[in-house]
């Protein structure tokens, strides 16, 4: 903030250990990202507020510690023959356990749980130390009609962790979460499902070092969830990453999988492609744990050139244009960035208070070359692989953006969104404390009905006065791309934030 500027008083200190607020914090309980002055300002702007308004926070905090939970729905010698398979020191029955291991990080998980409402808990949660003891457990509950669950980085926003008829949840990351091999010859990585992005993608990069690699590799795999999300998750969720135009989903990127189920074991060969179907991995991938408990996973890697990295970023003069450019870009077999993002004209003005671009040198090129804000839309990201394609993919680009009437502004806003790519997220307990806030939906597109879908919902949440609607897409292919349409708002009562959250829902599958 400015000298002598009002700054509202954000929470800093981690959350106390076994509270309501540590259960639903995003990311690190020590680490922390406030809005900056700029962004400040709009919520003001926008909401019809002043500092006054932020002089405290103004809804329950979550700060109490968990202590009274719906009682076990399954028998104590249930338990305790569980304990017997993994160990007494695996298996989690306390009031903590039971609310953390069945919660995820959606807007409505967050404020039932500022209010102390815990109701769709598991029973226990379990914490395999290797297949074998998957394989014991859900012997156990087999034979006794007990749900399992699994649960891994604990990232998801779709109410999957949820148990409304309680069970075993097996908590995947805490032991089952090494790599097993690196194949440099196949150029795979075989992996337990708990290992967390970070900790894959630096064994990747230090592959030389660990495994005598003649190359650095890496997953390709981002997701904003990245640190806190893990390779199984990505799989048995469909995840889709910052870089996949270029690497792909991570459907994409298995190679084979190994489930445990109530029947046995089940394998996916391990070879590239295959023309014996049907495809026993296509049935598994997305499938969340309905099937089986995936336990290990071999994946695609690739070689790690970030020397090579091509940052480009771009200004246009609607979002018209810039998925135009988008699209051609993806259909022109010129080679593919690896990053490309492109944000209407709404998500724009905000980036560019984000990245700290609004008021510089650079914001005021773009208005006097005629990019006008609520008009202008940005364009970000960067080419990879080999240098001479790198630079060619660029060089493609700024052909293909020019024809659309597009300018290049430097990589500069790329690096600004690069450096914080992974803490936007830490914001929305800052908003939700003081009543504001911000969630995300997304949805896959054809080209063919982008601009109906996005005009349709976009209407839609404007409806609603003093909503901010934000949107982006991120992941292109030559058939079409996403939308992913962030609101910020107020809401009275859950109830009627769950009805706009719905309506939106219902707009995009119209």
């Amino acid at each position: 903030m400015a000298r002598n500027e009002f700054e509202p008083d954000w929470i800093h200190t981690p959350p106390a250990e076994g509270s309501f607020r540590s259960i639903f914090k995003w990311g690190a309980p020590d680490r922390f990202k406030h809005p900056n002055r700029r962004l400040y300002r709009l919520v003001k702007e926008t909401f019809s507020l002043t500092d006054d308004d932020f002089q405290k926070q103004s809804i329950p905090l979550g700060n109490e510690v968990v202590e009274e939970v719906p009682a076990m729905k399954i028998p104590l010698s249930a338990v305790e023959e569980i304990q017997a398979a993994v160990g007494e020191k695996n298996v989690e029955t306390g009031p903590y356990a039971r609310v953390k291991y069945a919660s995820g990080k959606t807007v409505e998980e967050a404020s039932q749980l500022r209010k102390r409402h815990a109701e769709k808990v598991a029973d226990a949660a379990v914490h395999p130390r290797d297949a074998m003891d998957v394989e014991a457990v859900l012997a156990i509950c087999n034979a006794r009609h007990i749900p399992i669950h699994a649960y891994s980085g604990g990232s998801s926003v779709t109410l999957g962790h949820q148990t409304p008829k309680g069970g075993v949840t097996l908590v995947m990351s805490t032991h089952m979460n090494r790599v097993l091999e690196i194949n440099e010859t196949d150029q795979t990585v075989t992996v337990e499902p708990g290992i967390f992005g970070p900790d894959l993608e630096q064994t990747l990069n230090d592959a030389p070092s660990l495994f005598q690699a003649e190359n650095r590799y890496t997953c390709g795999h981002f997701p904003q969830s990245f640190e806190y999300s893990t390779a199984g998750g990505w799989v048995v969720t469909l995840g889709s990453g910052q870089a996949s135009t270029y690497y792909g989903d991570a459907k994409d990127l298995v190679i084979s999988q190994e489930y445990i189920t109530p029947a046995g074991r089940i394998r996916t060969h391990d070879f590239p492609a295959s023309a014996a179907g049907p495809d026993l991995d296509s049935v598994f991938l997305g499938s969340e744990g309905a099937f089986g408990i995936l336990v290990k996973l071999k994946l695609k890697i690739f070689r790690y050139m970030p020397e090579n990295r091509k940052y480009f970023s771009f200004v246009f003069p609607s979002f018209d244009q810039a998925v135009n450019a988008c699209r051609e870009i993806s259909q022109a077999e010129a080679g593919v960035p690896s990053v490309l993002r492109i944000s209407d004209a709404e998500e724009t003005d905000v980036a560019l208070k984000l990245y700290g671009i609004e008021n510089t040198l650079i914001d005021r090129f773009m208005k006097a070359r005629g990019f006008r804000p609520g008009e202008r839309c940005l364009c970000i990201g960067h080419t990879e692989g080999e240098k001479t394609h790198a630079r060619n993919v660029q060089r493609s680009m700024k052909k293909i953006a020019k024809q659309q009437g597009g300018m290049y502004i430097t990589g500069y806003p790329t690096r600004k969104w690069e450096h914080g790519r992974f803490e936007d997220p830490y914001m929305r307990e800052d908003l939700a404390d003081f009543g504001i806030c911000i969630d995300t939906l997304e949805t896959s597109v054809k080209w063919s009905n982008l601009q109906q879908v996005y005009r349709e919902v976009r209407e839609y949440i404007k409806s609603r006065p003093q909503t901010v609607c934000m949107t982006h897409s991120s992941h292109f292919y030559p058939q079409g791309t996403n939308l992913y349409f962030i609101f910020i708002a107020r809401f009275e009562t859950d109830a009627e934030y769950t009805a706009f959250q719905r309506g939106v829902i219902e707009t995009i599958d119209r």
